[in-house]
């Protein structure tokens, strides 16, 4: 472990910055960072992959990054993508098994490792910092859980103009006639969150356009009628 690293004042302030850690007194702090290393990725960089053995928890203090699952024909498919402040790793880092997903940079990234013995002698102090922990996975569970009822239930159309309106509310965008939400992802990036491949979101972008919802122009989405993307996303007819 680099000694320098463990002193430099960013892992302190990493770990403020993470839900679990930010309430800690400085001296619990700087106690906690003197056990942890940095690690940095480069873009498309693997933090771990799944299946791999889970040795500690990771803050992300610099970047981004995305959970991801590839299937055995190599589809891919997004569980979450997560950015500064989030910490990535806690189902394997207590069930003692191997990661459920990979993680993947998609931004250069610098990331914290939490030492698995360091979390446990924490919560073992600090009660308040699992129950945070225990809070985060039921919200984690959830989200899955949606996850699973959109890609069981729901079809790319739906799944589409609901991720418009969440990016729109995300950014602070108005859901009113007029308003412009810029996609930051590709085609591709986006049929991996989608759950579906490049061809369906092409098609379900020209379904929405014809329906008149929205106005497309490459990344931008201007939506013409909120209330008809509302109801395309609760799964209306499109006729």
């Amino acid at each position: 472990m680099d000694a320098r690293a463990r002193r430099d004042p960013w892992a302190v302030a990493a770990l403020k910055r993470a839900a679990y850690f930010r309430k800690l007194p400085i001296a619990e702090l700087e106690r906690l960072a003197r056990r942890c290393h940095p690690r940095t990725l480069k873009r498309g960089e693997h933090a771990f992959e799944a299946g791999d053995a889970c040795t500690g928890l990771l803050v992300i203090a610099e970047g981004a990054v995305e959970m991801r699952q590839v299937s055995p024909r190599g589809r891919e498919q997004v569980l979450h993508a997560e950015g500064v402040g989030a910490t990535l790793g806690e189902a394997p880092l207590f069930d003692g098994q191997g990661y459920i997903a990979s993680a993947v940079a998609v931004a250069p990234t610098r990331l914290l490792h939490v030492p698995r013995a360091a979390v446990f002698d924490l919560c073992r102090r600090r009660p308040d910092v699992s129950l945070a922990m225990l809070e985060a996975m039921a919200r984690r569970v959830r989200r899955f859980a949606a996850l699973a009822e959109d890609l069981a239930f729901r079809q790319v159309i739906e799944r589409l103009a609901r991720h418009i309106e969440t990016d729109a509310r995300e950014v602070g965008q108005s859901l009113s006639p007029g308003a412009v939400v810029d996609l930051t992802l590709t085609q591709e990036q986006l049929a991996s969150r989608l759950g579906t491949v490049r061809e369906l979101v092409s098609r379900a972008f020209r379904q929405l356009e014809c329906s008149g919802a929205v106005k497309r122009n490459r990344s931008r989405v201007v939506i013409r009628d909120p209330e008809r993307l509302a109801e395309i996303a609760r799964g209306g007819a499109l006729a």
